[in-house]
């Protein structure tokens, strides 16, 4: 019997030993997975089997094929694409132009390798020399505890994960934003850290208050050393378009690439080889507002008071907002009226996202009527075998968020990991997530605070100031200047466009809208999985 721990895990020989002793049969290590903290691939090989699994994020993720007749199991769907000669899987590259690179499970965490088939996070699979199947081992905690009670777990999953995140050689680093989630992480790492580094970028809005809170908290460590980089360094946003991360997947930040890659060797040179950041956060505590589905069911008065906050701070239309909650249509359905819709008109921008998936999903102008049908025939099958990843509608989109963003995450690593660093993702912790998914949704989720959850766990660690704070940074205009200084490096991407031979976007329509005045940022965001998936696709096809 064999037990192996990859990844950020801190757990000592002797304890991996003391549970190993437990294990008979794959399913024996359900009990070591759940005792384990970090962020980490668990692989136990027993009786001839071989039990290997992922994060519950999709951080860490797992993919498998055939190598002749040879089940092979890995982290890399593009390396196992290689080794067996695989072809891109046409219908789901289609399926991300038309409908963006933010699709929900189970279609957003296809392979786009035809043959390679990638692990539900909640999933583990077990191999033997003739076959793989695959496993769901872990569900979802029931949403029963009270804030207070929530936030001390909370607090206890981070402090337990901060453990060790420190490098042996080289400093520790971590950004500090004026944000309430890079801040919690900077007064915890500096707990045990003399030489911390804290890192932010200037802002391009005068508005945002960050700098303030970020100031205020750097004040509060006068051991760590601050590292600002001014705007005027920093490369603008949608900067070298052309450039890519890997063949695994199209990547979800494609407009803020140069910057990562420009901060993690600007870290690097500081001396940083481990560095926290609090990716993960916003997936965790934010006030998704499913909830009130349920909510309205079980606690009409309270429901319709939430609801009253909700459309007061988002401005939600209150036609469409009683249309939403009173609609009952179970997961199957949502998948169906997503084909149905995908090429109706564009939403609102209040649109209140109380559905299944958020908000409907649409298809862009420039995708061409191959793409759109091929993705119209994906959504029908996807109503076919999508599965509520919670029974409560608001349980769902938190999982549903962590689990479409958690494997751009991992991306991400990659990216630091090519200056010498180890990202470090501490809210993507198994037990983390955990802590905080065992909390009330009306508590966790209510628009009457500010990641309530994380505010009262960071009581006594982070400056009551910040815990405090009711305002949040605004970054739309490093967006507006970025797009407009980088526009004709982005239209060159699509000149010779990939996406373009492959008969899956019209060029002419693409360019056209992009060189329209634009009433709002909300184009952009498809430009960016665009641009994923164009420079994806051409890394693919050298």
């Amino acid at each position: 019997m064999r037990v192996v721990v990859i990844g950020y895990c801190p757990v000592t020989t002797t304890q991996l030993a003391r549970f190993a002793k437990l294990i008979r049969t794959p399913s024996d290590a359900d009990r070591l997975a759940r005792a384990l903290h970090g962020s980490f691939h668990l692989a136990v090989s027993v009786n001839g089997k071989t039990r290997t699994q992922g994060s519950l994020t999709g951080l860490r993720r797992l993919f498998y094929t055939c190598l002749g007749r040879v089940p092979v199991v890995s982290d890399r769907a593009d390396v196992l694409a290689s080794m067996t000669g695989a072809s891109i899987n046409e219908e789901v590259l289609a399926t991300r132009v038309a409908c963006g690179n933010m699709l929900p499970s189970p279609l957003g965490e296809q392979s786009l390798w035809a043959g390679v088939s990638a692990v539900p996070p909640d999933h583990y699979v077990v191999q033997t020399p003739n076959r793989v199947r695959e496993v769901r081992w872990w569900q979802p905690p029931a949403p029963e505890n009270s804030l207070d009670h929530g936030a001390a777990a909370v607090r206890e999953a981070l402090t337990a994960g901060m453990v060790g995140r420190r490098p042996r050689e080289g400093r520790l680093s971590a950004d500090l934003s004026g944000g309430l989630d890079s801040t919690s992480l900077s007064f915890l790492a500096a707990r045990g850290s003399p030489d911390l580094l804290i890192f932010r970028w200037g802002e391009a809005e005068a508005g945002n208050d960050d700098a303030i809170y970020a100031s205020h908290a750097a004040r509060s460590l006068p051991h760590a050393e601050s590292l600002v980089i001014p705007q005027r360094e920093l490369p603008t946003i949608f900067s070298n378009p052309e450039d890519h991360v890997d063949t695994e997947n199209p990547y979800l930040f494609s407009r803020t690439l140069a910057r990562t890659r420009f901060s993690a060797r600007r870290l690097a040179d500081k001396g940083s080889r481990w560095h926290l950041a609090g990716h993960g956060a916003d997936e965790l505590f934010y006030k998704f507002p499913g909830y009130l589905h349920r909510l309205l069911r079980r606690r009409p008065w309270t429901a319709i008071q939430h609801l009253r906050s909700h459309r007061s701070l988002s401005r939600w239309p209150l036609a469409a907002s009683i249309s939403e909650l009173t609609r009952s249509r179970d997961i199957a359905q949502w998948w169906r009226d997503q084909a149905s819709g995908l090429t109706g008109a564009a939403l609102p921008s209040r649109f209140p996202p109380l559905e299944w998936g958020f908000v409907p999903l649409r298809s862009q102008a420039w995708v061409s009527d191959e793409a759109v049908s091929a993705a119209q025939a994906a959504l029908r099958r996807a109503a076919d075998m999508a599965q509520p990843l919670a029974a409560d509608r608001g349980q769902h989109q938190f999982l549903q968020a962590l689990r479409t963003n958690g494997p751009a995450y991992g991306q991400m690593v990659r990216v630091f990991a090519e200056s010498g660093i180890q990202l470090q993702l501490p809210y993507l912790d198994d037990r983390t997530v955990e802590a905080a998914l065992a909390v009330r949704l009306d508590e966790r989720a209510t628009p009457r605070a500010y990641k309530p959850l994380l505010a009262t766990s960071m009581r006594g660690i982070v400056p009551d100031e910040i815990l405090r704070r009711s305002t949040k940074g605004e970054f739309s205009e490093d967006v507006r200047i970025g797009l407009r200084q980088n526009l004709p490096a982005v239209l060159d991407v699509f000149t010779h466009s990939a996406l373009a031979a492959r008969g899956l976007i019209d060029t002419k329509v693409l360019r056209k809208q992009l060189l329209e005045p634009q009433a709002d940022t909300s184009r952009h965001i498809a430009l960016e999985h665009l641009l994923g998936c164009e420079t994806w696709l051409r890394a693919t096809t050298k």
